[in-house]
């Protein structure tokens, strides 16, 4: 039997393959389940036991030695079938690759964020769905108070006290009743109003509201925080102005307008030939308002102001359709790549 194997080993030795399939056919003669290695482990029973220890370790090492020809001889023909491969001509126009870029109200809304963050303002964001304390009560809207109706709400379940928050004010509570002024804060995020979808109003759209808390706070240094605002985002010519307005959680209260940057405050069909467009809410926060928060409306005093990031963004980039920013055509979205 020893002899037997030591032919086998020259035949393993001197072994070559053209082919794959050869390979694979020198692989079964010896290792498949009727191969010559289970032929030799049968007849390994018949070996005299002062021959066993060495006939063994010869069948393991022919074992080994089968295995690492396979796998040579594998590798060798994989090398051979790579070098074959014709080359490819790098003269060829390559396949064009579209990059991607961010949607366009990530892009202002980002911007908002930044500019506020250069005078001292922190980010906060909290739930979408809220209860009415937040979204409501805490805010100045008793219970049957005719300013409930300036926003149709979605409730949850036909139960009236949770709802889709309609404004990001409900983050501003949330904050006052777990921090001690100072409160310097935007709140961006996303809310929902029960609106017929057109060009100019949707049922979601997206707020940044900001607070400033702290002693001795005036409507001197709302108006200078909102002129840095306008223009950093419109431009260092920009100009500003505020007209009473009524909101129930600020006395008083303000809506504020930029000078319009498409036609440079002369008039036009986009700001109605005034040469102003409205962009957001404000005012000094109702004393009220701090004491449902536990703040002490003796001390302290603030302002608060929002904006919705469509109508910055439909004025940044002087889209006529609100409906754009919602509907993920690559028609309208790839034209603000490289705008970040």
């Amino acid at each position: 039997m020893r002899e037997r194997i030591h032919e086998l080993f020259k035949e393993i030795r001197n072994f070559n393959a053209s082919t794959p399939s050869e390979v694979e056919e020198f692989r079964l003669k010896y290792l498949s389940r009727k191969g010559i290695l289970s032929e030799l482990f049968s007849e390994f029973r018949n070996v005299p036991n002062e021959q066993k220890k060495e006939v063994g370790a010869l069948l393991n090492e022919m074992k080994d030695k089968v295995l690492e020809k396979v796998e040579s001889m594998r590798s060798i023909l994989e090398s051979a079938d790579r070098s074959t491969e014709p080359v490819p001509d790098l003269t060829r126009p390559v396949d064009q690759i579209i990059p991607g870029s961010r949607h366009p109200l990530s892009i202002v809304r980002n911007d908002i964020i930044s500019i506020f963050s250069k005078i001292g303002f922190s980010v906060a964001e909290n739930r979408e769905i809220e209860d009415d304390w937040h979204n409501f009560t805490a805010l100045n809207f008793p219970e049957e108070h005719p300013a409930r109706d300036m926003q149709d709400t979605f409730f949850i379940n036909k139960d009236p006290d949770i709802l889709l928050r309609t404004h990001t004010s409900s983050v501003q509570i949330r904050t006052m009743e777990k921090t001690k002024p100072p409160i310097r804060m935007i709140f961006p995020g996303r809310v929902f109003r029960n609106e017929v979808i057109s060009a100019r109003a949707h049922c979601i759209f997206h707020q940044v509201e900001g607070l400033y808390v702290d002693k001795n706070v005036s409507f001197a240094d709302l108006k200078q925080t909102l002129l840095f605002f306008a223009r950093e985002m419109f431009g260092e010519k920009t100009q500003i102005r505020l007209r009473p307005s009524y909101f129930p959680f600020t006395e008083p209260s303000g809506e504020m307008d930029v000078s319009c940057n498409i036609c440079g405050g002369e008039g036009c069909n986009i700001c109605k030939y005034t040469g102003w467009l409205e962009i957001l809410g404000c005012g000094m926060v109702d004393p009220n308002v701090l004491e449902n928060c536990g703040i002490d409306s003796e001390e302290y005093t603030g302002f608060a102001f929002g904006m919705g990031i469509e109508r910055i963004a439909l004025l940044k980039y002087q889209v006529r359709d609100l409906r754009l920013f919602f509907e993920n055509d690559l028609r309208f979205l790839k034209q603000f790549t490289g705008a970040f």
